[in-house]
């Protein structure tokens, strides 16, 4: 059997993310048809030139809503980032609107049929689904030393009264507990 090797490898992922960000002072640039149409085109634009994969996107009088679709090495702050500074930028060329178009911040929603308890349910199989949970599992050994160490650090800050009161103060009572002796 003649097998072909791989030349590219191309991978599933499915990271939605709901996002929505306003207009500066909630100024509604958006309410004629003119500057919403633009407003889509140039998200659609921005998009496709960084690799963001647009899902839809809808803008109101005072904000822009979209689900976007991003690979795993794009952030969501670096996607808002460029589409709220390329937009503004081309809408206040276009219209001359005043600067800054959109408001500080942003909301960013991961979106999914994902709930928690089917990621638990998934991660519980994963041991009989790969095969390891069966095994014998490997003993697992506890070291006590045979000298109390004090153990000091320079660099680190750290409150002495809070652990004290369950270790042992000198290398009696450090024996006496290792044996199991009071």
């Amino acid at each position: 059997m003649n097998l072909t090797p791989f030349t590219s490898l191309t991978w599933a992922y499915q990271l939605h993310y709901y996002l929505c960000f306003r207009t500066h002072q909630r100024r509604p640039l958006f309410a004629s048809a003119l500057h919403a149409g633009l407003l889509a085109e140039l998200i659609k634009e921005i998009s496709g030139n960084h690799e963001y994969h647009l899902l839809e996107q809808k803008s109101y009088p005072t904000q822009l809503r979209c689900l976007l679709s991003l690979q795993p090495s794009q952030t969501v702050a670096k996607a808002v980032q460029l589409l709220k500074s390329n937009s503004a930028r081309e809408l206040a060329r276009a219209f001359d609107f005043s600067i800054p178009l959109w408001a500080a911040g942003y909301l960013a929603r991961s979106s999914g049929p994902v709930r928690t308890s089917d990621v638990r349910a998934y991660l519980e199989q994963q041991p009989t689904h790969h095969g390891y949970a069966s095994r014998v599992l490997p003993p697992v050994y506890e070291y006590l030393a045979e000298k109390l160490e004090v153990l000091r650090a320079q660099h680190a800050a750290f409150d002495l009264r809070i652990i004290s009161s369950s270790l042992p103060s000198t290398e009696k009572e450090f024996s006496a507990q290792r044996r199991g002796r009071p």
